[in-house]
């Protein structure tokens, strides 16, 4: 055996990794930064990843690739042929199937000498405490307000950090939350949700691909430099980048002694209903109707008014019977178009659109406004399985 390939395999004794995972981290361990000690704590660490998706998946796959020992992969979904534009884990063969499933074979395939632990859940209050507890940080990819508020909370008390992440069309941001490294939380910033219906859904704002690849890719590498210890992180930070420009912003956030949380006389001290307190809006004072309830008004030949208020494109792609397309940004100038007396069922997507809309007639003096909830997705699963799904 010749010196370099001895020197080789006492490194790798030394620092417990195999001859293959020494070599296969040799240009990160040549990095002063990282070394042998920061290889080290990589292959030591375990890092949770709430989602699975367009932020999980980049994430994910760098952690793995990069030597994460232990990675945590918590989603409930299954793979949908919509996701495949920017939910890399998973692959046109993985439609259908759940998403932590090819989250754990992808990630092994890349790198076969990490640890996967799976959980096909949504995290919730029952199970987050106990989950994020067993882990050293915690990268958000979630898409939703009540998992955000949960998993900063629960990261406050089980003094983990918690790397926050989010996109919208062609915007993403992303921060470190860690008040116990002297940060903000997550309620820091944002101490009231938002309304839900101020915040589309990717699938009702649609994104970019790449937007979410590169705020999930920026996680990871903060994940990667807390575990080894070396860099500025976004602590007390919030990055914005906007795609289409391609400018980068930062905003300054900071602690507040009166956070709830994370203040100096917190108040909510374990996990509370967060999808009461993300959901507090107008929109829940907007009648609703089930899509069950509504087919079968229609099959008894009630007099009622079908409103779309999708776009064009989406009205093309699928549709309920009968009804009229008036996109919701159009709707101030075709008031006259809306029927004022007869019932009108309104809907959407998702129902989300359908919400403000109804507001805004609301406002303009029009009654007898239902809502449908869910949108035609539940009318898809309600009523017509054959509907196409987008």
């Amino acid at each position: 055996m010749n010196q370099m390939a001895k020197d080789t395999v006492e490194d790798a004794v030394e620092m417990n990794f195999s001859t293959a995972e020494l070599q296969r981290y040799s240009r990160q361990i040549n990095l002063s930064q990282v070394g042998k000690e920061g290889q080290r704590r990589l292959k030591e660490a375990r890092v949770l990843c709430i989602g699975a998706g367009g932020l999980g998946s980049p994430a994910a796959l760098y952690l793995a690739a990069a030597g994460i020992g232990t990675l945590g992969i918590v989603d409930q979904d299954t793979v949908d042929l919509s996701n495949l534009h920017r939910q890399l884990l998973h692959g046109t063969n993985d439609v259908g199937r759940e998403k932590t499933d090819s989250a754990r074979a992808r990630l092994l395939a890349i790198n076969p000498t990490i640890v996967v632990e799976t959980y096909t859940t949504r995290l919730s209050a029952g199970n987050a405490v106990e989950l994020i507890r067993n882990y050293d940080i915690v990268v958000d990819g979630s898409d939703n307000l009540p998992t955000r508020y949960l998993s900063s909370d629960v990261c406050v008390w089980e003094r983990k950090p918690n790397i926050y992440g989010s996109v919208h069309q062609f915007e993403g941001q992303a921060s470190l939350f860690a008040p116990h490294l002297g940060g903000p939380c997550y309620r820091c910033l944002f101490p009231e949700p938002p309304p839900p219906e101020a915040i589309p859904s990717c699938a009702e704002a649609g994104v970019l691909g790449v937007v979410p690849g590169l705020i999930g890719i920026i996680q990871a590498m903060e994940a990667i430099k807390l575990i080894i210890g070396t860099g500025d992180n976004l602590l007390g930070r919030l990055l914005h980048v906007d795609a289409l420009t391609l400018r980068f912003r930062e905003f300054n956030i900071r602690r507040d002694p009166n956070c709830p949380v994370c203040g100096e006389s917190p108040s909510i001290t374990e996990p509370i209903d967060y999808e009461q307190f993300c959901n507090h809006s107008n929109a829940s004072t907007v009648q609703g109707i089930s899509a069950t309830k509504l087919h079968e008004m229609i099959s008894r030949g009630q007099e009622i008014a079908l409103l779309d208020v999708r776009e064009p494109f989406e009205f093309e792609i699928a549709r309920i019977p009968n009804s009229r397309l008036i996109p919701l940004g159009t709707i101030p100038d075709r008031l006259t178009e809306i029927p004022r007396t007869e019932t009108t069922v309104v809907m959407c997507k998702s129902g989300v659109r359908s919400a403000r809309a109804i507001e805004f007639l609301r406002g303009e003096g029009f009654e007898n406004l239902l809502n449908l909830e869910g949108g035609l997705d539940a009318w898809r699963e309600e009523v017509d399985p054959t509907m196409r799904k987008y």
